[in-house]
C-alpha cells in the first residue's frame, strides 16, 4: 500500500483543475443548402454566404480559444459539417480540440455537440420526440486522467412560439431516466441551455405554465428540495437524481448569462450530482463556477453583443446572444465550505430596511407590498400609506397597479442617489382584490424641503415647465420626462397626474408618459 501511495503520489501533487463549459453559439450554420435551415440561413439570401459563414466561424473560434475550456458543451451547430468546420478552425488558430462529438437528428435545424481535449470513449443520443424540432440529448463519456465521466449536453425547447413548461419538462424526464439508469457512483455532469431560470420554481411565467407549477428544471431534475434549491450540503445525502445548481454562487445581480429586451435570465446550466461531492474520483472546484465575460462579447452600451441581423441582412458582427458559462473540477477531493450558521428561511423586512443598507447578503421578504403607480416593468410600492416606497427598476413585469403581493427580494441598489430593486419574486398575490391607492397618494402641499423622501408618488400637480423646472405657486422643482420627445415647450401650463418623486443628486419629479400630464396652455 506504502509503494502505491508513493506511486500516485506525483499525480496528486501535479494534478491541476480542468474546466468544463457549455456556451450556445447562436445559430452557426454552414453555406450549403439542406432545406433545414431557419430562413435566414438560407445560403444565397439575407446576405448568408461563405464569407458570412467565415467570419461567424472566426467569431466562435475567438469566444472559444479565450473561454479555454477542457471540455465544451456546444448549442446552435447546424450540422456535422460546419462542426468539422469549427474543429479546423479551431485547430488552425491553435486551439486544437482532439475529439468532438455532435448529434444527428434527421431534419433538425440545429444540434448540440461537445469538443474535448479528453479522449471520447463513448457516446449516445437520448431521443426525447421523434419530431425534427425536439432535438435529441447528447450523452458523451471521457476519460480523464483515468477516471471516466460522463456529460449530458442539452438544448430543451425555448419559451417562444408556444413553449410551455410541459415541453420542457419532457427533456428533463427523458435526461432523468436515463440518469436513474447510471451505477450509483458514476460520475456525471449536466451541461446546455436549459431554456429555464435557476429559480424556475418560483419565476414560471403564468402563460407557460400547464403543469400547475412544476418545472423540468427543479422537479424533474431535482434541483429544489421542498420547493427551495438544493444546497451543497443536502446533495449527499439526498436521493438518486438530486442536482445543485452552480448559479446560487454568483450574487444575484449577476446570475445572468442571457438578455433579452432587458430582461436577464439564467438559460445556461452547469447542474452537478453528488458525486461531485463525494470525495472520490473527480470532484467539483468549490466556487468555481462563473460566467464568462470577455469585454468584445458586450457592446459599448453593456449589452451583449450577440450576432448582428438588421433589416433582414447579417452584418457580419457580433458573437452570440448568450455568454459562456463554465466550471472547474480535478482529482482532489471536494472542500467543504466552512460551517456557517445557515439562513433556511426567508426573514420578512419592511421597506425601511432597504435604506439602511447598502447591499444584500440574503434575499429578504417584504409582505403586502401595494403597487402603489406601475409603468411598463418600472413600479413604486409601499405597504403602508405612511410608509416608505421603494422603486422596483425594471422587475415588476406581471404586477398590477392597484394591488398587494408577497415579494422576495434579491437585489438592490443606489444609481446616482436612488434606492432600487432590481431582482424581485412575486411569491404570492393578495386575494383581497384591488387596493384604494388614494392614501398612498402624496399631494403638491407636501413638496416642500425635508417633507417628502424619494420614491412617493405624487398626484394632481398644476404649474409651469420652463427649462427642466416645473414651479407650482413660486416654487421650484427639478422635473424630468421620462422619454425626451415627450418633454413639453418651454413656457408650458401643465397638470400633472401622476409623478414619481425620484433622485438623480437630488430629489427630482419624474414623469413616465404623456398619459401622465395634460398641457393647459
Amino acid at each position: 500500500m506504502r509503494y502505491l501511495f508513493l506511486f500516485l503520489l506525483p499525480l496528486l501533487l501535479f494534478s491541476k483543475p480542468f474546466k468544463v463549459a457549455t456556451y450556445n453559439v447562436e445559430n452557426l450554420f454552414d453555406a450549403h443548402f439542406q432545406g433545414t435551415e431557419y430562413k435566414e440561413y438560407i445560403p444565397g439570401k439575407h446576405n448568408w454566404n461563405q464569407r458570412m459563414v467565415d467570419i461567424k466561424l472566426n467569431h466562435t473560434a475567438e469566444v472559444i480559444c479565450d473561454l479555454d475550456a477542457d471540455i465544451l458543451g456546444l448549442q446552435e451547430i447546424e450540422n456535422s459539417i460546419i462542426f468539422e468546420a469549427l474543429l479546423k478552425r479551431l485547430n488552425r488558430v491553435g486551439c486544437e480540440y482532439r475529439y468532438g462529438a455532435i448529434t444527428h437528428k434527421k431534419g433538425a435545424p440545429i444540434q448540440v455537440a461537445l469538443l474535448s481535449r479528453y479522449l471520447i470513449t463513448h457516446q449516445k443520443e437520448l431521443q426525447v420526440s421523434y419530431s425534427a424540432f425536439v432535438r435529441n440529448i447528447l450523452e458523451v463519456e471521457v476519460e480523464v486522467e483515468g477516471n471516466p465521466l460522463t456529460l449530458f449536453v442539452n438544448h430543451w425547447k425555448s419559451k417562444s412560439r408556444k413553449g410551455v413548461e410541459s415541453k420542457r419538462i419532457k427533456y428533463a424526464k427523458t435526461l432523468q431516466k436515463r440518469i436513474l439508469s447510471l451505477p450509483a457512483k458514476r460520475e456525471y455532469i449536466i451541461l446546455g441551455d436549459l431554456n429555464s431560470n435557476y429559480n424556475a420554481h418560483l419565476t414560471l411565467d403564468k402563460r407557460l405554465d400547464d403543469t400547475n407549477g412544476a418545472t423540468g428544471i427543479g422537479d424533474v431534475l431535482q434541483t429544489t428540495i421542498n420547493k427551495k434549491l438544493a444546497r451543497k450540503h443536502q446533495i449527499l445525502k439526498a436521493e438518486k437524481g438530486t442536482h445543485y445548481n452552480t448559479w446560487q454562487e454568483v450574487p444575484f445581480k449577476y446570475r445572468w448569462s442571457h438578455k433579452f429586451y432587458g430582461n436577464r435570465s439564467t438559460l445556461d446550466h452547469i447542474l452537478l450530482s453528488s458525486s461531485m461531492f463525494d470525495h472520490k474520483g473527480i470532484d467539483y472546484v468549490n466556487n468555481s463556477f462563473k460566467v464568462f465575460k470577455a469585454s468584445y462579447l458586450f457592446t459599448k452600451k453593456g449589452y451583449i453583443n450577440g450576432w448582428r441581423y438588421k433589416n433582414g441582412k447579417h452584418m457580419a458582427k457580433g458573437y452570440s446572444d448568450h455568454l459562456p458559462i463554465y466550471a472547474l473540477f480535478d482529482m482532489k477531493p471536494y472542500i467543504d465550505e466552512k460551517p456557517t450558521r445557515r439562513v433556511t428561511k426567508t426573514v420578512s423586512q419592511n421597506i425601511e430596511y432597504l435604506y439602511s443598507i447598502e447591499a444584500l447578503n440574503n434575499e429578504i421578504g417584504l409582505k403586502d407590498a401595494v403597487v402603489v403607480l406601475k409603468r411598463r416593468n418600472h413600479a413604486i410600492i409601499k405597504q403602508t400609506p405612511h410608509g416608505r416606497g421603494i422603486y422596483l427598476y425594471g422587475c415588476a413585469k406581471g404586477l398590477k397597479e392597484g394591488y398587494s403581493y408577497d415579494l422576495l427580494v434579491q437585489n438592490i441598489t443606489s444609481y446616482n442617489g436612488l434606492k432600487e430593486v432590481t431582482d424581485v419574486i412575486t411569491l404570492k398575490e393578495k386575494e383581497k382584490g384591488k387596493v384604494d391607492l388614494d392614501s398612498y397618494y402624496h399631494s403638491s402641499k407636501e413638496l416642500y424641503p425635508g417633507t417628502l423622501k424619494q420614491n412617493e408618488v405624487i398626484r394632481d400637480l398644476t404649474g409651469v415647465y420652463r427649462n427642466k423646472k416645473f414651479t407650482i405657486e413660486g416654487k421650484e422643482f427639478p422635473i424630468y420626462f421620462k422619454k425626451k420627445k415627450d418633454t413639453p415647450p418651454n413656457g408650458s401650463k401643465l397638470k400633472i397626474d401622476y409623478a414619481h418623486l425620484g433622485y438623480y443628486k437630488k430629489l427630482q419629479l419624474v414623469v413616465y408618459s404623456t398619459k401622465d400630464f395634460t398641457v393647459l396652455e
